[in-house]
């Protein structure tokens, strides 16, 4: 059986998210920045939820980029420190 755990799974996610975006430029359908950053957060796992909260709340403004950014780095650690297993979850 065919198993993606979370990290993978956010990878996906964020790439389609960006393929999604470029598709509607190339419709020239324009998407504020910030307004992209908060359909990423939202769009993400109920299990982002305090990830998500901290970055809508902990901001004035949140861009794109940014947001992307902390997705990565949230992943980088959740590998380095296995948070996949099942006591963090």
């Amino acid at each position: 059986m065919f198993h993606i755990n979370e990290v993978e799974l956010l990878r996906y996610h964020n790439s389609q998210f960006i393929n999604l975006f470029n598709d509607l430029k190339n419709f020239e359908v324009k998407i504020d920045n910030e307004d992209q950053a908060m359909l990423l957060l939202c769009s993400l796992l109920s299990s982002y939820k305090s990830f998500r909260e901290t970055l809508i709340y902990s901001r004035d403004k949140l861009s794109f980029e940014d947001v992307k950014g902390h997705l990565l780095s949230k992943d980088k650690r959740d590998n380095e420190f296995g948070s996949d297993s099942k006591a963090d979850k």
